[in-house]
């Protein structure tokens, strides 16, 4: 966890430069704020109660930057947070709670993820950020919700947004490979449709081999 709060404080030094230093700004935390239309959540009872985000942003202060952040905990614990590291940088920060196992299964998380982002475009600027600015990032579960939100694009375009107006994916310990808890949900399709990165290299049977194929 050290090491983590430390990339994340380089994370944000990067991502703001000088400014973090500059001033002292008053930040305002807006909890709980539902990311599904009403329709949506009126048709699901857990999706009412978990499918929620807080906004963190400062208030005097325009077109800051953005920071999506997804908790980890195995996708199947875990609650939206605002990392120690984020606090007070200048940025504004949007802090996500998504269904988890045993109740749903794949690829209901990643639904759910990307909902928050398309979300995180649609309303950032509401909240002072610029929507050219949000980057997504989360620890463990939480970086492989990034991963996926940022790397397959289906998910966002479902939500008429594009993942290439991302500004940019940071997931701090985040599976590359298949998540384990989908691993064991038993749907073998894992093979192919749910890993972040998909490299593939020649095979001698004249079909791709994925480099990243972990089972």
């Amino acid at each position: 966890m050290i090491r983590t709060l430390f990339q994340i404080q380089t994370f944000i030094l990067i991502l703001c430069g000088s400014y973090v230093f500059a001033q002292k700004v008053t930040h305002v935390l807006e909890k709980d704020i539902p990311y599904y239309d009403l329709e949506t959540r009126a048709s699901d009872p857990y999706i009412k109660e978990r499918c929620k985000l807080d906004v963190y942003y400062p208030k005097d202060t325009t077109n800051v930057s953005t920071v999506v952040w997804f908790h980890g905990g195995g996708l199947e614990f875990g609650e939206k947070h605002i990392p120690e590291g984020l606090l007070e940088k200048g940025v504004a920060v949007i802090t996500v709670n998504y269904r988890m196992h045993p109740k749903i299964q794949h690829p209901v998380y990643i639904e759910d993820a990307a909902a928050a982002v398309a979300w995180t475009f649609k309303n950032i600027e509401r909240y002072n950020g610029n929507p050219e600015k949000i980057f997504i990032t989360g620890h463990s579960a939480g970086g492989y919700l990034a991963s996926m939100v940022g790397l397959d694009k289906q998910y966002l375009e479902k939500h008429g947004v594009d993942a290439n107006d991302i500004a940019g994916l940071i997931p701090f310990s985040g599976h590359t490979i298949t998540h384990f808890t989908i691993r064991k949900e038993g749907d073998k399709r894992y093979t192919t449709d749910y890993r972040p990165l998909r490299s593939t290299i020649p095979c001698s049977k004249g079909r791709p081999a994925y480099a990243f194929d972990y089972r």
